[in-house]
C-alpha cells in the first residue's frame, strides 16, 4: 500500500565538510532532529538539498542513505531531477527510484523547459510514465529553479487522472490557486502541500494536506501544532502564524547557509559550507546574526508556551 504523504515535510539540507564532501555524520544528525520534533515525512534530495549542485551518483547516494537511515519511521520523498534531456531524465529519476524513496519527485519545469505549453508538458509526462517504474509513487514539484513553472489546472488534472501521483509541493503562494487545487485533488491520490510560509495556516484550513517550506529546517514542531491544534487555541495560532511568517522572510539571507548556521548552534553540524552560496553570508547580511537570535528565542518561546498547554490539559484530566 503507498505511504500517505502528507503533514509536515521538511525540505531537507545536505551537510558538507569543510573540504566540500557530503557529511554524512551531519546528516545522520540532522535526520535525528527531524524525527525527534515528529515531521510527517522527509523531502531529500530538492532544491534546499541543493540537488543542482549534486552529482548524480552524490544524488542517489544521498537519497539512499536517507532511506536507510530513517528506516520506515516516516515516508520519504526524493527528486533530483535537474535535467531537460529527457533520457538523462529517465536516468535521474531511475537513481531516485533505486534508493527505494516512497515516492518520486519530478520538477515541472524539466517537464516543459521550453516554455511551450500543455501540449510539451504532456509529451514530456506520458514519455516518464511510460519509461519509469509503473508501481513507484510520483510527485510533482513546482521548483523555482531554473524557472518557477506553475501547472495549469489541467495540467494538474492530467496527473491526477493518471493515477500515478501521491503529492503536489505547491508552490503557487497564492491561497486561491491552493483552494482550486485541494477541490481538483479532492478523492483522488494527491496530496496538495503548501510551501509557502505566509499562506500556510489559511491554505492548510482549505485543505492543504500539510506544510513544506523552507523553515521546517528550524521549527517542524510549530508548523505541527498549527495545523493539529491552531484552531482550539486561536489567540496563540494567532500569534505564532504572525511569528512564523515574519521568521520566514529571513530566507533571503542566505538560505540554505542560514539553515545551516542555525543548526551549527543547535550542534546538529559542525560546518555551513554550501554549493550553492559560496559567499560570506555574515558579511553580505549584517546582524544576520542577531536574527537568528530573535528566530530562536521566538521558537523556543512558543514551544514553551503550547509545552505549558499541553501541561495544563494533563493537570485538568
Amino acid at each position: 500500500m503507498t505511504k500517505a504523504i502528507e503533514g509536515i515535510i521538511p525540505v531537507m539540507i545536505t551537510p558538507f565538510t569543510e573540504d566540500g564532501a557530503i557529511d554524512y555524520a551531519g546528516l545522520e544528525k540532522l535526520i535525528s532532529w527531524y524525527l525527534a520534533l515528529d515531521v510527517d515525512a522527509l523531502f531529500a534530495v530538492c532544491q534546499s538539498s541543493e540537488m543542482q549542485y549534486l552529482s548524480l551518483k552524490e544524488r542517489g547516494e544521498l537519497g539512499r542513505f536517507v532511506v536507510q537511515q530513517v528506516g520506515g519511521r516516516v515516508p520519504v520523498i526524493s527528486s533530483g531531477h535537474i535535467s531537460d534531456d529527457i533520457d538523462e531524465q529517465v536516468t535521474e529519476l531511475t537513481v531516485a527510484a533505486e534508493t527505494g524513496a516512497d515516492a518520486v519527485v519530478l520538477v515541472t519545469n524539466h517537464l516543459d523547459p521550453a516554455k511551450q505549453g500543455m501540449a510539451a508538458f504532456r509529451r514530456t509526462t506520458d514519455t516518464l510514465l511510460d519509461r519509469l517504474p509503473q508501481d513507484m509513487p510520483l510527485g510533482l514539484y513546482e521548483c523555482p529553479a531554473p524557472f518557477r513553472r506553475l501547472l495549469s489546472d489541467d495540467e494538474l488534472k492530467y496527473c491526477i487522472d493518471s493515477g500515478r501521483f501521491v503529492v503536489l509541493k505547491d508552490v503557487s503562494c497564492d491561497l486561491p490557486t491552493v483552494e482550486r487545487r485541494v477541490a481538483l485533488a479532492n478523492g483522488s491520490p494527491m496530496a496538495i502541500v503548501n510551501a509557502n510560509a505566509a499562506i500556510a495556516r489559511d491554505a492548510m484550513r482549505a485543505g492543504s494536506l500539510g506544510f513544506t517550506g523552507v523553515f521546517t529546517n528550524f521549527h517542524p514542531d510549530l508548523y505541527k501544532w498549527m495545523r493539529l491544534s491552531g484552531d482550539l487555541h486561536e489567540d496563540l495560532a494567532k500569534r505564532l502564524n504572525t511569528f512564523l511568517v515574519l521568521a520566514a522572510l529571513s530566507e533571503a539571507f542566505g538560505y540554505p547557509v542560514l539553515a545551516k548556521l542555525y543548526h551549527q548552534r543547535l550542534g546538529t553540524l559542525g560546518s555551513i559550507k554550501s554549493r550553492v552560496i559560496e559567499f560570506d553570508v555574515r558579511e553580505k547580511f549584517w546582524a544576520l546574526d542577531a536574527i537568528l537570535d530573535q528566530i530562536v528565542a521566538g521558537t523556543e518561546a512558543f514551544r514553551a508556551e503550547i509545552a505549558h498547554l499541553g501541561a495544563g490539559a494533563a493537570a485538568a484530566a
